[in-house]
């Protein structure tokens, strides 16, 4: 899971699949949601992702987009698929790889860890000198032209905080100014790793990641310091997973997404075998030919953790038509946090917070999920639309979104860890971005419920996307999706 992101370059993904109409789509029933929610069990899920952390293993210990553990991955998802019975198709995208040959940061005797940011811009080999002069800090830290106002930053090295606005844009205020390098400071207490620039054409000046500790001491301390961000980006293909049911009407294509690669960092079980164990088991639950009144596509996206670059290359493929045969999107990113939450995303944006509602129909999907989560016993909460994971590209198209999500980097609060249990003022997932993404440290009971609600989902919109909890249909999906 990483911030949005911007594709530099991509080829037009699997348009659409060749399906029968609703006309054909066997009347037997339809799709019993309850029944498939049964059907996806957690040792099922649990065997995707025991699969996905041996290809890890034995691949350098990762799954990141353009390795060998990546296509391994999309090898094992596309077998699975196909002996099922779907026709599988992988459409290739170009995307920016990012390597750091070496990173450093002394200030006087101090020596903080510090991680580049994806698509900083190389320092070179002999780093970048300068003082380190800290941005106070406000709502916005570094966001504003004013937040430097009174500082002198020319040639220097600017320390913000994180939060508020994306790191490109921190880094682009911080280059205006005059800076030559910036740091940002984690807002929790572990370094920060996995942040980008989200394109590789938006870095100006080297960029940094330190912990929260270090930046605070380096606020406390500022002096003259040495950063040495020596990085190299070149240009690949990677690919996507892409499979779809083939009854049910093309009109109202019911879609359901995980991204497949994991950071460079480690073998990404929570983040997201987690979910692709769980979109792919349910679709292997639900067969390529069910009673079911819409076709439901399953997507499992490539370079997501680089900034949704598989999703946002698949969106951008599709013309206006195939966009609007797209009823919903269902997305699932991180359903076994160690020390997890329940979360659905905030289709009506009724906690106020961050992004705002999704486009029109969310806030029904956002009721699917409680209520499913509310029926086995759990208050969910909500969580931003953000713009951290595959739905972005969907929303920004006008297409209805929604899903679960069991915590990344935030920390969950008190009364959270009453409701759910679980350790207060601590993350959802100590082990993010990190070599200890591993099955050990997933919950699997987590896993069980999420897993079972992207099966109840599917199988519920499937049946039909109308009614109290649908989304709009015909003319009314087009006026919705004009307006938005």
């Amino acid at each position: 899971m990483r911030l949005r992101g911007v594709v530099t370059s991509a080829v037009a993904g699997m348009l659409a699949l060749t399906a029968c109409s609703s006309s054909d789509a066997g009347a037997a029933g339809g799709v019993d949601a309850q029944a498939l929610s049964a059907a996806v069990t957690t040792d099922a899920v649990l065997g995707h992702l025991v699969e996905l952390e041996q290809i890890a293993a034995a691949h350098d210990g990762n799954r990141a987009a353009g390795t060998s553990g990546y296509d391994a991955s999309v090898d094992y998802v596309a077998r699975i698929l196909r002996d099922k019975g779907f026709d599988v198709q992988t459409p290739e995208f170009a995307f920016d790889r990012f390597d750091v040959h070496s990173q450093s940061l002394r200030v006087g005797e101090l020596a903080p860890e510090i991680v580049a940011l994806t698509y900083s811009p190389s320092s070179g080999p002999d780093g970048v000198r300068g003082r380190v002069v800290p941005v106070p800090a406000d709502d916005t830290p570094g966001c504003e032209p004013t937040d430097y106002d009174g500082l002198d930053v020319a040639g220097a090295i600017a320390l913000v905080d994180r939060g508020s606005c994306t790191f490109a844009d921190k880094q682009a205020v911080a280059a205006d100014r005059g800076a030559a390098a910036l740091l940002v400071a984690n807002n929790s207490p572990e370094p920060l790793t996995g942040g980008t620039l989200g394109d590789a054409g938006a870095g100006r000046i080297p960029v940094g990641g330190v912990g929260q500790a270090d930046g605070a001491a380096l606020a406390a301390s500022p002096g003259e310091a040495t950063l040495v961000l020596d990085t190299i980006t070149d240009t690949l293909r990677t690919r996507n997973v892409v499979a779809q049911t083939r009854t049910g009407s093309t009109d109202d294509v019911v879609m359901a997404g995980a991204h497949l690669d994991s950071v460079p960092e480690g073998p990404g079980v929570n983040d997201n075998g987690t979910g692709v164990g769980a979109v792919l088991e349910t679709a292997l639950a639900l067969g390529p030919t069910p009673p079911a009144a819409n076709a439901v596509r399953f997507a499992f996206w490539g370079g997501e953790e680089l900034g949704l670059l598989g999703s946002d290359a698949y969106v951008a493929g599709l013309d206006d038509a195939q966009r609007d045969d797209i009823a919903l999107y269902l997305n699932f990113d991180m359903l076994g946090s160690e020390n997890a939450g329940y979360l659905s995303y905030d289709g009506d944006d009724s906690d106020r917070a961050g992004s705002g509602p999704g486009p029109e129909g969310s806030a029904g999907i956002e009721r699917t999920f409680v209520d499913y989560l509310a029926a086995q016993g759990i208050s969910a909460d909500g969580t931003d639309f953000d713009g951290r994971s595959d739905y972005g590209p969907f929303i920004e198209a006008g297409i209805p979104s929604g899903g679960v999500f069991s915590g990344a980097d935030d920390v969950k609060s008190a009364e959270q860890a009453r409701k759910w249990g679980g350790d207060a003022d601590q993350p959802f997932d100590r082990n993010y971005h990190s070599p200890d993404d591993t099955l050990a440290n997933v919950d699997a009971e987590a896993l069980g419920v999420g897993a079972s609600a992207v099966a109840y989902a599917v199988g519920t919109y499937a049946n039909s996307v109308e009614g109290e909890n649908g989304v709009p249909v015909g003319d009314a999906r087009a006026h919705a999706r004009t307006t938005e």
